[in-house]
């Protein structure tokens, strides 16, 4: 039975197999392409949400930790900044860990909270609802398993204004700037004048910093990349060798963006069964699993005026490293 289903204050909604048809597409696509691509929200399945909670932890991997500083010190000042009572939507909550902050601070506010995560890993929002209806009597959970877009076109019929969406993480980097600013825009059309969207952005910082939090002298991340093969593995007959392929990310001044690929050790084949697809690698050949755009301020308020919105208030952490950003729309 899903967490508090029988006190009627867990509800989720799921979007199972247009996933599934969704992934066998992205890969016929992606492993066909010259260069090889795969889009980077694949890595979330229950393993690889394990592994990203795993990430976040550690010592090179400084966005979770700018960010839970920042919101440790404005969350209270974050939530008098909406009209009450007000609802709370997160893109990409996994653990929610630091969404407890904004909880909290909600609550000091008003009675009760209705918290809507929309997250990709089912059991992930079905644990971290778990743990969050224990801890707060007053919350209440609409979840949705499934893409963004889907989650919000959903929730978008299931709740009035005012709403708080958060999208934390910099999970905004993985969009390249133009989809960000169009993305962004679509979310903006649904949202009214008393609505607000918090957004965590990494900022541009020395390259040094940047490819040691995307290739962690742990292997973390290595494992966490290569688990898109094995999930490959698991659920479409694949034949990948992990063992053949390693990790690696770079930084690229120009376009702003860390870029992540997993590279091909030796020349290889590799047959996918469930797909009849047979993918041949040439020594060094690599498929992009993932960018991690960076922001500089100028490009934050490029990004805002894109999307038709307006940066209303803006919070660094101390070595201004990492942003918050509370947009509205214009």
């Amino acid at each position: 039975m899903s967490p508090h289903a029988d006190s009627g204050r867990f509800h989720l909604t799921t979007e199972a197999q247009r996933e599934e048809n969704s992934f066998a597409q992205d890969l016929l696509r992606g492993l066909r392409a010259s260069p090889k691509a795969l889009p980077s929200h694949w890595f979330y399945d229950h393993l690889g949400s394990q592994l990203f909670e795993e990430i976040c932890e550690l010592p090179e991997y400084y966005p979770t930790r700018c960010e839970r500083s920042i919101l440790e010190k404005r969350a209270p000042e974050i939530a008098l900044c909406c009209e009450r009572p007000a609802s709370l939507v997160e893109l990409g909550s996994g653990s929610a860990s630091k969404t407890r902050l904004i909880i909290e601070a909600f609550l000091e506010h008003q009675e009760h909270l209705v918290f809507a995560p929309i997250d990709v890993s089912q059991s992930m929002l079905e644990a971290s609802a778990e743990t969050l209806l224990d801890d707060y009597p007053k919350l209440e959970i609409q979840a949705f398993a499934g893409r963004y877009e889907s989650g919000l076109e959903y929730l978008s019929r299931q709740q009035r204004p005012p709403r708080l969406t958060l999208w934390l993480g910099s999970s905004i980097g993985n969009l390249d700037r133009n989809e960000a600013a169009r993305f962004l825009r679509r979310l903006g059309e649904g949202m009214s004048a008393a609505d607000r969207l918090l957004i965590g952005i990494d900022l541009r910082k020395d390259r040094s910093i940047l490819e040691a939090a995307y290739a962690d002298s742990q292997g973390v991340t290595a494992r966490f990349d290569l688990n898109l093969l094995a999930r490959i593995n698991r659920e479409h007959s694949g034949h990948f060798d992990l063992a053949s392929f390693t990790h690696k990310a770079t930084w690229r001044s120009g376009p702003g963006r860390v870029e992540s690929h997993l590279v091909s050790l030796k020349a290889q084949q590799v047959r996918i069964d469930a797909l009849d697809l047979e993918v041949s690698f040439a020594a060094g050949e690599t498929i992009h699993t993932e960018s991690s755009y960076k922001y500089s301020r100028d490009e934050i308020d490029w990004l805002a005026r894109e999307a038709g919105m307006v940066c209303q208030a803006q919070w660094l952490d101390e070595h201004d490293l990492y942003s918050l950003n509370l947009f509205t729309t214009a």
